[in-house]
């Protein structure tokens, strides 16, 4: 049994968060000002991506707080996943890679702007399966749900957003058409296993995984993609996908380690990209 599909288990066999509702907040709320504080310098790479700034120069410092330690080490998970671009991890991004544009039609997606496309397309999941997790937690399908899970699944949605918007970004600047749904060829698969959670374990147990699908991608689009603002936004964004992933493993009651990271086994690569 894989280390994900023990973690998996875990968090199906437990009947409540391992985590406790103030430690949940306050990671959440560092987790937020962290994005608020990097991701407007990836924004500005991509409107200067003619600049010859390096990647590693446009990511802002993370912020000091009282619980820096804890946050950094949350960020360490982010940054083991960056490690991996020199170490040699596979990056075929092949796992979900099966199927592709549907014969006959040419996609106006390529090179890069195929992987910032597929980018678009998983941000675009991701937002799309936390809405219907808090709508579903409204109607009661999953009982009580604590207040301070339900606040992380809206601020990891406004991430997400945020990201979906970034990448749309650049296809607009290339004059290509936004991506606004999920045309991937695992959406189908990952709407049907949200749909069947049934409780606040399965329902982090889902998240988890496409937390780290959404990890390992951009760990994949930062060996796959030479321009330097798309290099600089991916290395921007995945730390934040890590740590998403991070606070869930605590939810879980499983404490996050770098090396849960630093690979691309759930990478989805851009034949999964159907537009």
């Amino acid at each position: 049994m894989s280390r994900r599909d023990e973690v998996r288990r875990r968090v199906v066999r437990r009947a409540e968060p391992g985590i406790g509702d103030a430690e949940l907040r306050l990671l959440t709320g560092d987790l937020d000002a962290l994005h608020r504080d990097t991701f407007p310098a990836a924004l500005e790479e991509l409107r200067d991506t003619t600049g010859g700034r390096r990647a590693d120069q446009g990511a802002a410092r993370l912020p000091t707080s009282r619980r820096g330690v804890l946050l950094g080490g949350l960020a360490a998970a982010g940054a083991g996943l960056l490690a991996a671009c020199g170490s040699g991890s596979d990056s075929s991004g092949s796992q979900h890679a099966a199927g592709a544009t549907p014969p006959g039609k040419a996609s106006p997606y390529t090179g890069d702007l195929r992987v910032v496309a597929l980018a678009v397309a998983l941000e675009n999941l991701a937002v799309a399966a936390y809405t219907t997790a808090l709508a579903k937690a409204r109607a009661g399908d999953y009982g009580t749900v604590p207040a301070a899970v339900g606040e992380f699944a809206t601020v990891a949605r406004t991430q997400h957003s945020d990201h979906a918007k970034a990448w749309n970004g650049v296809l607009s600047s290339a004059n290509l058409p936004t991506i606004s749904g999920t045309p991937l060829t695992i959406a189908a698969s990952e709407v049907a296993k949200l749909k069947a959670t049934k409780s606040v374990p399965e329902l982090a147990a889902f998240a988890l995984n496409l937390e780290n699908t959404a990890a390992h991608t951009y760990l994949y689009a930062m060996t796959n993609v030479t321009g330097s603002g798309g290099i600089t936004t991916a290395a921007t964004i995945a730390p934040v996908e890590a740590m998403h992933a991070a606070i869930l493993s605590f939810i879980a009651g499983d404490y996050p380690v770098p090396d849960s990271f630093i690979d691309t086994s759930s990478a989805v690569g851009p034949a999964a990209l159907t537009a």
